[in-house]
């Protein structure tokens, strides 16, 4: 189905792509860095977190294993890119890699924006239930995404049996790194503008790229499995062609987006259905599994309407019957 030619790596194209992400990251870090006038903040943020979304997206696919025929480069190119969205591989490796690519859309093994059933969400205090309704609205990706993902799944976890050693190890390194790097920010800060900018410096080149980086990458893995059309499925019921092609979905980004941050991350179905896929081969695979079942395969141009329209319709599951709920489902 799917032609060898789309298994060819490019060790030139994901280099210059790697450097494109790497400049694309550094240029509005130093510029915010550099400058505190409110209008270049207002550009240099949002560049920023989408300079180190391009970085992750390569980190990730890296972490498949997919840029380099090296496995050991593919190991260290994933940990550098990923450290700027303070990710650790080895626990990323696992979460994402082989439980969410391995049980995708899943009832109890897929925990990537899995939804709850209607009993499921009764069963929640208060705290709990506006929680809910914060990240399933149209802002919450990225509340989401911390939480449940970055936190819970790869900060505060640590798998049983030899994966331990590995998932620690990245974390010290990683944390380490960071803290040199905060330390650097901090006395530059100190160096030109005082203890104002001591506090200052961090949050700007810091904490609000990767708080921005946060909900970008929240509301991707959305759009990737979450649509009123999309399906999740019951143990019994999911098969590998059910999560990976019927609940994976293909969504058309303006063309200079794609190239310069996304790189075909959002051609998502061929990504699910061999992850050895190298990124600019992604389109070329589509177009033949699409060939193959067109009745399948969905494709849609992104659209802010829809995802509104999916943010309300898609709040509760109910699994057996295959459908999404709204939370008026859950009153008594």
């Amino acid at each position: 189905m799917i032609p060898r030619a789309c298994y060819q790596r490019s060790v030139a194209r994901a280099s210059l792509t790697l450097l494109q992400a790497a400049v694309l990251y550094i240029v509005p870090v130093v510029g915010l860095a550099l400058t505190d006038r409110w209008w270049a903040l207002a550009v240099l943020w949002p560049l920023a977190g989408l300079g180190v979304s391009g970085l992750f997206v390569l980190g990730h696919d890296a972490s498949h294993g997919a840029l380099f025929g090296s496995r050991r480069a593919n190991r260290v190119i994933a940990r550098m890119c990923m450290a700027p969205s303070v990710h650790v591989e080895a626990a990323w490796d696992l979460g994402h890699n082989r439980i969410h690519h391995g049980y995708t859309t899943r009832q109890g093994f897929d925990f990537v924006w899995q939804p709850l059933t209607v009993d499921e969400y009764r069963g929640l205090g208060r705290f709990a239930r506006m929680r809910h309704r914060l990240e399933w609205s149209c802002v919450g990706s990225g509340a989401y995404f911390s939480r449940a993902v970055w936190w819970q799944k790869m900060w505060r976890f640590n798998a049983p049996g030899k994966r331990r050693r590995a998932i620690v190890r990245d974390k010290v390194a990683l944390g380490s790194a960071l803290v040199v790097v905060a330390a650097a920010s901090v006395v530059f800060g100190a160096l030109t503008t005082g203890w104002v900018g001591a506090l200052w410096v961090p949050v700007k080149v810091l904490v609000v790229p990767f708080l921005l980086f946060m909900q970008i990458i929240g509301w991707t893995v959305y759009v990737h499995h979450v649509a009123p059309d999309i399906r999740w499925w019951t143990r019994r019921a999911w098969s590998q062609f059910n999560g990976q092609m019927e609940s994976t979905t293909i969504v058309r980004l303006p063309s200079v987006v794609n190239r310069l941050w996304f790189h075909n991350i959002f051609v998502h179905v061929p990504h699910h259905v061999d992850t050895r896929i190298p990124f600019h081969q992604l389109p070329k695979a589509a177009a033949a599994i699409a060939g193959a079942y067109p009745n399948t395969v969905r494709s849609s141009r992104f659209s802010v309407r829809d995802y509104v329209r999916a943010t309300r319709a898609c709040k509760l599951y109910d699994f057996d019957a295959g459908h999404w709920q709204p939370y008026t489902a859950a009153r008594p």
